[in-house]
C-alpha cells in the first residue's frame, strides 16, 4: 500500500575517490596554467611598454642649485615639448637641418588631489630673460640674455629648456616628455583618429595638408599637418596655431578618456604601446610612474582639464615677438606653483568666456592691414580668429557684429571689449561664430583691467571646435 509519498528516484553511485581526486587535480592544473599564462602576458606587456620608453639624463647640475621649492603633496608638473627633428622618418617635413628645435612648449600640471589638471602653453616667440645653461655634448650652452624662449632647446637641449621654464615661472618641474613628428602621428592613429572642425577648406602644400571644411576625423598624417600649419589657417599667426594645437589635444584627450576607448582592451593596449614608443623622458618618469599616475586619474572628468596660454601681448620694441602680460601671467604661474585651482579664479562679467568664441574678421575700411591689427588685439585677450578678409562693400560706416541665433549668447562678451560697435542678427546657417565687420568708426578695444583674470581660466577639454 502506498504511503502517499512520491518515491525518490534512484541515486547514482558516487564516483570512486581516486577518479574524483584525479578530476580535482586536473581543474587545479588548468586554473594554475591559465593564471600563469595571464600573469606571464601581463608581465610581458609591462616589460614591453617599459622598454618602449626612451630616456635622457637631466641632473641637478644641469638645473642649478636655486630651483623653485617642491610644493607639499603629490602634485606633478610635467614639461612637454614637441620636437621638429627632420631626419630619418621625419625628413619629408622640410629641409634637413642638423639637430632639433621645439616650436611647442607646454607645462602639464596635475593637482595633488587628482581632481583637476592644467595645460599651460608658452608662445614660442616669447621674449624672455634666459638663464645660463652649461654646454653638453655638441650643444654650446646658453649665456644669460634677453631672447626667444625656444632658443634654450637649441642651446642646451631639454635640460636647458627645463631650467629656463623654472627660472621664468618659479614652478618646480618634476619630469619632461618630448614627442617628435613620427611619435605624434602614431598616437593619433592609436586612438582611431581625432575629430576637428574646420571653418574653411585647407590646402597647405608646406604642411602637406588638404582638407574640406566642416567636422571630420583626422588620421595621424593629417593631424600632424593640422597642428603644424600656420599661414594657411586662421589669421596665420603663431598664436592662432597654439590655439589650434590646444583644441586638438583637448579633442584627443577627450577621445582617449572616453568609455569606448577605456573599455576596449585591444585599443587601450595599442594606445599605451604607441604612446610609450612616441616619447622620450627623464629617467625618473618610468612606465611604472606613468601607470600609477594614469591609475590615480581614473576619476578625473575631462571637464576639469583646462588649456591656457600664458597671457601675452605683442612687443613694442621687437616687432613679431611677444611679451607676457603682468600681473596675469604671474598669477597663473602662482596658481600652478602652489597647486591651486583655476576654477575658483574670478574673471570678467562676460556670459561666455573669450576662449570659447570664434570670430571672422572683415575689414570694411580702406585702411590696409587693419584686419590683422584687430586680430592681434583680440587674440591677446583669448579670442579665436578663424579668418581675416575684406567686406564685400567698402567703406562700411559702422563697426558691426553679425551673429546667428546660436551665437547670441557670445555677443555680450565681444561688445564688452569693444569701444564702439552695433549688433545685427542674421538668418545664417546653424553657427555660433561671430563676424566682426570693422567700420570707419573703429575706435579699438577698451583697456584691459588689471583684475581681469579671465584669460588665465582658458577652456576645458569638452570644448567643441565646431561652430554648429
Amino acid at each position: 500500500m502506498s504511503s502517499g509519498l512520491v518515491d525518490a528516484p534512484p541515486t547514482e553511485p558516487s564516483a570512486p575517490p581516486r577518479r574524483r581526486r584525479r578530476w580535482l587535480r586536473w581543474v587545479i592544473a588548468v586554473t594554475v596554467t591559465v593564471v600563469l599564462l595571464v600573469a606571464g602576458v601581463a608581465v610581458g606587456v609591462l616589460a614591453k611598454l617599459n622598454g618602449n620608453v626612451k630616456h635622457i639624463d637631466v641632473t641637478e647640475d644641469d638645473l642649478g642649485a636655486t630651483r623653485p621649492p617642491k610644493v607639499a603633496g603629490t602634485a606633478m608638473n610635467v614639461l612637454v615639448v614637441g620636437s621638429d627633428q627632420r631626419d630619418g622618418k621625419n625628413a619629408k617635413y622640410g629641409h634637413h637641418i642638423a639637430g632639433e628645435r621645439t616650436d611647442t612648449i607646454m607645462l602639464v600640471h596635475v593637482s595633488s588631489k587628482r581632481d583637476n589638471a592644467m595645460v599651460v602653453s608658452f608662445p614660442r616667440d616669447s621674449l624672455v630673460q634666459l638663464p645660463a645653461c652649461r654646454a653638453t655634448g655638441t650643444l654650446p650652452g646658453q649665456r644669460p640674455h634677453l631672447g626667444m624662449i625656444n632658443e634654450s632647446f637649441n642651446s642646451g637641449g631639454i635640460a636647458c629648456t627645463w631650467k629656463t621654464i623654472e627660472s621664468l615661472t618659479h614652478i618646480r618641474i618634476d619630469h619632461f616628455v618630448k614627442v617628435d613628428f613620427t611619435g605624434f602621428k602614431s598616437m593619433v592613429n592609436a586612438v582611431g583618429g581625432v575629430e576637428v572642425c574646420l571653418p574653411e577648406p585647407v590646402n597647405d602644400k608646406k604642411a602637406l595638408l588638404r582638407l574640406p571644411a566642416g567636422r571630420q576625423t583626422l588620421n595621424g598624417e593629417q593631424a600632424l599637418g593640422y597642428v603644424r600649419a600656420r599661414y594657411s589657417m586662421g589669421d596665420g599667426s603663431d598664436i592662432g596655431r597654439i590655439q589650434r594645437q590646444q583644441m586638438f589635444i583637448a579633442s584627443m584627450v577627450k577621445k582617449a578618456m572616453s568609455g569606448e576607448t577605456l573599455t576596449d582592451p585591444a585599443k587601450l593596449l595599442g594606445i599605451l604601446d604607441a604612446g610609450t614608443k612616441a616619447v622620450t623622458t627623464d629617467r625618473g618618469l618610468t612606465f611604472g610612474v606613468m601607470k600609477d599616475l594614469a591609475t590615480s586619474l581614473q576619476g578625473l572628468n575631462v571637464g576639469h582639464i583646462r588649456f591656457i596660454t600664458t597671457p601675452w601681448h605683442y612687443s613694442l620694441t621687437q616687432p613679431g615677438r611677444v611679451e607676457w602680460v603682468q600681473p596675469q601671467a604671474g598669477r597663473l604661474f602662482q596658481i600652478v606653483a602652489k597647486d591651486e585651482s583655476v576654477q575658483g579664479v574670478k574673471g570678467g562679467q562676460a556670459k561666455v568666456g573669450r576662449t570659447k568664441i570664434q570670430i571672422e574678421l572683415r575689414n570694411g575700411t580702406w585702411r590696409s592691414g587693419l584686419g590683422t591689427q584687430v586680430a592681434a588685439a583680440l587674440e591677446q585677450r583669448g579670442y579665436h580668429i578663424t579668418k581675416i578678409g575684406d567686406s564685400a562693400r567698402k567703406p562700411q560706416p559702422k563697426t558691426t557684429i553679425l551673429y546667428a541665433p546660436n551665437g547670441e549668447t557670445r555677443v555680450p562678451t565681444l561688445t564688452n571689449d569693444l569701444l564702439s560697435a552695433v549688433t545685427r542678427k542674421v538668418a545664417a546657417a546653424r553657427t555660433n561664430r561671430l563676424v566682426l565687420v570693422i567700420g570707419d568708426d573703429w575706435k579699438g578695444l577698451k583697456p584691459l583691467r588689471a583684475d581681469d583674470t579671465e584669460a588665465i581660466k582658458g577652456f576645458d577639454a569638452t570644448h567643441d571646435t565646431c561652430a554648429a
